[in-house]
């Protein structure tokens, strides 16, 4: 059973891919692709959706505010853009999304080297009173701090992780050649989450191989099962 995980994973990572590439199709301006006959507004119940809620509509005048800042310094675009989402309210059950966008916006024009989704650990240290004020300087204030507190928060995750591997290194001293330890270190450190499947996929060890690997790393369980369980950096 525990064999079928890596697959479960990777279509979770294609959908998340197929977010992003969606994302960027927006960001550049395109049109969102159009919505199938399943999850039209005729379809949804009226007890959980708005149906005069007009989601294409209100994304076309967030990609307006878009537009219209390009030539403005990236930080601040972005701040304008989340609190341009979060003014026009563009989606009914989706909210998320908006500071997705913006950290894909700062990644595209080379401000961050990664997918910043972080964004939201930022806007959850600034007190909602800043966020939802009255006057829209205070409200881009907010979220350029948003922006500043995931930076933080993204340079603290950095160094724990840093420690975490200079930690996992002592173990690796006087390892055989052949040994599997640095490359399960590289697996850790590169995912939130292994598995025992993970690990036998991409290490092509038996199942028993890779428990013994965690071991000897002294890997922290997440899930506090006593099966499908999955480790991830102390």
């Amino acid at each position: 059973m525990e064999a079928q995980e890596p697959g479960l994973l990777a279509q979770e990572f294609a959908e998340i891919d197929a977010v992003l590439a969606r994302s960027s199709k927006i960001l550049s301006g395109a049109e969102a692709p159009a919505r199938k006959q399943e999850t039209s507004l005729r379809d949804r119940p009226d007890l959980v959706y708005d149906l005069d809620w007009n989601e294409e509509e209100r994304l076309a005048a967030w990609q307006a505010v878009l537009a219209e800042t390009r030539q403005f310094p990236l930080v601040l675009r972005a701040a304008i853009l989340l609190e341009a989402w979060s003014e026009i309210e563009v989606l009914q059950h989706a909210a998320w999304l908006g500071p997705l966008f913006c950290a894909a916006l700062l990644r595209q024009e080379g401000l961050a080297a990664h997918h910043f989704a972080c964004l939201h650990l930022g806007a959850k240290n600034v007190p909602r009173e800043r966020r939802r004020a009255r006057n829209r300087g205070e409200r881009l204030l907010a979220f350029l701090d948003a922006i500043h507190e995931a930076a933080l928060a993204g340079l603290k995750e950095h160094d724990r992780l840093g420690l975490a591997k200079n930690q996992m290194a002592r173990r690796l001293r006087e390892r055989r050649a052949s040994s599997k330890l640095p490359d399960l270190v590289e697996l850790v450190l590169a995912r939130p989450l292994v598995s025992t499947g993970m690990i036998q996929e991409t290490l092509k060890v038996s199942k028993q191989g890779a428990l013994n690997l965690v071991g000897e790393l002294n890997l922290r369980e997440m899930t506090g099962r006593g099966r499908f369980r999955a480790w991830g950096v102390i």
